[in-house]
């Protein structure tokens, strides 16, 4: 199932969450990761959190949505920035769940586009990203 995250939900989405940023060999302070739970949880500054929970209601994957206002469109824009499926439930569904959730709430929300971005060693979830959306030319840089 596919909810919206809650309070409620802070240890077993930290624990994604942790497993996430393990993955992506990244660092967020304490600091960071209770204001981005906090935003997500308020659906402030365009942030929204969507969570799938397995049978027993236990926290499986997550994914974090940015809607912003786009130089190109009169409609936002919605941004996946983070899309994570435990290991343990992967092979599932979860991931297309999740992307499925998020497509109907940029929908929602009537955004004109919804784009992310990975790694080029993600392959896992790029096969699945190549199913149900197209890959763009653009190259991102960063400072």
């Amino acid at each position: 199932m596919i909810r919206v995250l809650t309070a409620a939900d802070f240890a077993p989405w930290n624990r994604l969450w942790q497993a996430y940023l393990r993955f992506y060999r990244a660092d967020v302070s304490n600091e960071i990761t209770a204001a981005t739970f906090r935003r997500l949880c308020d659906q402030s500054d365009g942030m929204i959190g969507l969570v799938a929970t397995d049978e027993q209601g236990a926290l499986v994957g997550l994914a974090h949505l940015v809607f912003h206002p786009s130089t190109w469109s009169t409609d936002p824009y919605c941004y996946l920035e983070d899309l994570f499926v435990a290991p343990a439930a992967r092979g599932t569904g979860t991931a297309r769940q999740l992307l499925e959730a998020v497509f109907a709430e940029s929908g929602r929300r009537g955004a004109a586009r919804t784009y992310w971005e990975t790694q080029e060693f993600n392959a896992p979830a790029r096969s699945l990203y190549d199913q149900v959306a197209h890959r763009t030319s653009f190259v991102v840089y960063e400072l």
